[in-house]
């Protein structure tokens, strides 16, 4: 199979032309690989080109600085070197194998051939290689799971856990965005994850945030995240959350055609999220406002006036989904009219005759008053009030 046939153009680009062209010119190979032959495959985008290779890291080094490329010992320590050319960052990595695990780092040592490389990856559809003419190579049959859209971990899944327990998150993140949803999950795999729930509280919070932020960026999150429930993984990395809304959540989502945002979903899970994930400050105040925002006693103008439709809408989404009720237009444009208005009296209207606390009480009433009207009281009225 071409590469071209899913219009890599990535792939012909001549930057990365040249990377490949120094690396074999010198007698070595030069073999993409992981996500940028997975994507390219299927159509979908790519995003970081990362490339394999027999050649040791200081040569790869010392090839690229003869060439005049930029080059960044991003990895050196596992193998990896990134060569910069034409503004494209190529991540080079010498073929390797693991020597040494515990459950988050490696000790590798480097190999000779793309079969050891490949035993030493997490799922079938990720070890698959191409050349720069698109030659793609297969070593271990992920080609037909990756068109069968059948998440399976290389060779025995709980020593593929064993060695990094991200794995665990990964397959689910993996699943969302490349299995089949009705073709079920991997057997095989769910037992491992079953087994191994402990290794999860040794990841730092950093990467698991980072896999559930990915997960929940999907397109349909919920049947993957309904299965780390069922295994008892969603209770490890999000206590007191619950996925039950999310299934719907997702559907008004796509009925009103709003992209997927994963601090909204977060918020429809419940829990306190914000205390278990290594989130921004606005993050978490984003996902904290949504939350509390759910079953407040606000319309839908005055959620517009206060929070902006954005984040009007947002709520709108997840009373819809939380309550399983149709999603409130009515509200919606409410909300964007409440967007746009402006609170006619300022505090220079009420001064001096009120100061401080009295002066701030008194804004605050009016403006009640004003919302209350539907944005219609004119400053007029209100001061004559």
């Amino acid at each position: 199979m071409s590469l071209e046939l899913a219009g890599a153009e990535w792939l012909t680009a001549a930057p990365t032309q040249a990377v490949c062209a120094m690396l074999e010119g010198a007698g070595y190979q030069a073999l993409f690989v992981g996500g940028c032959v997975r994507n390219a495959l299927i159509g979908a985008p790519v995003s970081d080109i990362d490339i394999s290779t027999d050649a040791r890291p200081d040569r790869v080094m010392e090839l690229a600085e003869a060439a005049g490329f930029r080059v960044v010992p991003t990895g050196i320590a596992h193998g990896t070197v990134t060569v910069i050319h034409g503004g494209i960052p190529h991540e080079i990595t010498t073929f390797r194998r693991d020597v040494e695990t515990d459950g988050r780092r490696a000790v590798v040592a480097f190999a000779e051939t793309v079969e050891a490389d490949a035993h030493r990856r997490d799922f079938t559809m990720n070890a698959l290689y191409c050349d720069a003419r698109g030659t793609v190579i297969d070593p271990l049959g992920g080609l037909a799971d990756l068109v069968a859209r059948r998440l399976r971990f290389i060779d025995d899944a709980s020593a593929r856990i064993e060695e990094d327990y991200l794995r665990i998150l990964r397959f689910f993140r993996f699943h969302a965005w490349y299995g089949d949803a009705n073709a079920g999950m991997d057997a095989d795999a769910l037992a491992a994850i079953a087994v191994h729930l402990d290794g999860l509280a040794g990841l730092s919070a950093e990467r698991v945030t980072s896999e559930l932020r990915k997960l929940l960026t999907a397109p349909d999150p919920a049947p993957a995240v309904a299965a780390m429930r069922s295994t008892g993984v969603l209770a490890r990395v999000l206590e007191g959350c619950d996925d039950r809304s999310l299934s719907l959540l997702v559907h008004i989502e796509a009925d009103v055609g709003a992209a997927p945002d994963p601090m909204r979903r977060l918020a429809v899970l419940g829990g306190a999220p914000e205390t278990q994930l290594r989130l921004s400050k606005a993050e978490a105040a984003r996902l904290i406002r949504l939350r509390d925002a759910i079953g407040a006693m606000m319309d839908g103008g005055e959620m517009g006036y206060r929070m902006g439709v954005d984040m009007a809408r947002d709520v709108l989404l997840l009373r819809a989904a939380t309550f399983e009720s149709p999603f409130d237009h009515s509200a919606m444009s409410a909300a964007q009219g409440g967007a746009e208005a402006e609170f006619p009296v300022r505090a220079r209207d009420l001064m001096p005759d009120l100061q401080g606390a009295a002066l701030g009480a008194r804004l605050a009433e009016l403006e009640t008053r004003w919302i209350a009207s539907g944005f219609s009281l004119s400053r007029a009225a209100l001061l004559g009030a």
